[in-house]
């Protein structure tokens, strides 16, 4: 056991915790990273930091290390998660930080874009892909965990219930979407995986236990947009972005887009308002005839 990060029963716990909360995957791992930076920092167990060293370490962060809004928003999220339902503080500081909130606008492709980054990659796995995530408006991690019994070819929808937050959704499933993920399925028929990993010969995806690895879509993207030479800041999650903003353009109801992102609140939708040209020109059109 090492004095440097949280011990083993208390890191299990609060990745228990977690769980119990319903936080994902990823969020877990940043919580439970938090809050072992903070014990590295101090060399010592976090159960035994007082409230005193917590508070320097949050005025470390902002100020010595000028941590970014987001990036305090995560330690601060992830420490406060420990002291309260992990090892229950009843400390002031937890409460009275607040981080600047500073909302900055994603990248998104247009559709021009988004067919010239598809066609070119060149591997079949990273190309069905990217195109089932971006035809589908999918969190990477929702478009790994895809199986067989998700495509409904019959109603023409996909069914999302392995997603952030536990949240189920339908999500209307494209005539072309349907015929990429048959023809990728016939080059490995796997039994319940529609991505399996495919190991490094690629003979390994029929008895995958395992979807692909993240990093590998991550690389095939990264490699791509170098490639391409897009001055946007571009990743996998840039194709649900511009799914989204896709949808709007073409007079999808925002009510709907919503409901096939699986955001909890309409709020978070609404982002996709400040991506689209298309309201704007309509805008500028309307006041020219009422200014006539």
């Amino acid at each position: 056991m090492t004095a440097t990060r949280p011990t083993t029963a208390l890191r299990q716990r609060m990745i228990q915790d977690l769980q119990l909360a319903g936080r994902g995957e990823r969020t877990q791992e940043a919580y439970v990273r938090a809050v072992r930076k903070l014990a590295t920092h101090f060399h010592k167990s976090p159960d035994q930091l007082t409230e005193s060293q917590v508070r320097d370490y949050f005025l470390y962060l902002k100020n010595d290390c000028q941590f970014s809004p987001s990036a305090l928003k995560i330690a601060h999220s992830g420490i406060k998660f420990f002291y309260t339902h992990s090892v229950p503080r009843e400390w002031a500081t937890l409460l009275k930080l607040r981080v600047p909130k500073h909302k900055t606008l994603p990248d998104v492709l247009t559709v021009d874009e988004v067919h010239r980054l598809l066609d070119a990659v060149r591997t079949p796995h990273n190309r069905a892909f990217l195109w089932t995530v971006y035809s589908l408006g999918l969190r990477l991690q929702e478009g790994l965990a895809l199986e067989l019994g998700d495509i409904d070819s019959a109603r023409m929808l996909v069914h999302v219930h392995r997603g952030k937050g536990a949240k189920d959704r339908f999500i209307p499933l494209p005539a072309r979407t349907l015929t990429t993920l048959r023809e990728y399925w016939a080059t490995h028929h796997h039994p319940r995986l529609v991505f399996p990993a495919i190991g490094r010969g690629r003979k390994d995806a029929p008895t995958a236990t395992t979807p692909m690895a993240v990093a590998s879509v991550q690389g095939a993207m990264r490699r791509v947009v170098e490639q391409l030479g897009f001055r946007k800041s571009v990743h996998v999650h840039t194709l649900r972005h511009s799914y989204a903003t896709h949808l709007l353009e073409a007079g999808v109801n925002l009510r709907l887009i919503q409901q096939y992102l699986g955001h909890s609140s309409l709020q978070t939708t609404m982002i996709y308002l400040h991506l689209t040209s298309t309201g704007q020109e309509l805008a500028r059109e309307a006041i020219e005839r009422i200014m006539k």
